[in-house]
């Protein structure tokens, strides 16, 4: 069952103070970021599970892809963008772009996260 919108947004604002990718976007945890512009960061994952892993993370704090409105499109397809421009400057050749939505799905950080991977040289 869906939540109601109240609830919903009190869940939101409830983890934003709690969320690890907000207080690297805010610089209160340190982090070299590897691009970043008005919407988005983006940095090596921790646990790499390539020899290329990058995480793409919009500023704007969305829990998770079930949570995106038709009002956050073109920040989705910015995050796309900039994957290819790391997938450019990085000279790879090859790369998987991954969401994972929810628990069940591998899902860690509640703030969306664009993953991209490759073993490519």
């Amino acid at each position: 069952m869906r939540e109601s919108a109240s609830v919903a947004s009190a869940n939101i604002n409830k983890t934003m103070s709690d969320c690890i990718f907000c207080k690297i976007i805010a610089k209160q945890i340190p982090s070299e970021f590897i691009y970043e512009d008005d919407l988005c960061v983006a940095f090596k994952d921790i646990n790499p599970k390539a020899k290329y892993h990058f995480l793409i993370v919009p500023k704007a704090h969305i829990p998770a892809v079930s949570d995106i409105e038709e009002s956050n499109s073109a920040l989705m397809g910015h995050l796309i963008f900039v994957a290819k421009k790391l997938g450019l400057e990085k000279n790879l050749a090859h790369y998987k772009l991954q969401f994972n939505v929810g628990r069940g799905a591998g899902q860690e950080v509640f703030h969306i996260h664009l993953h991209l991977m490759s073993d490519a040289t």
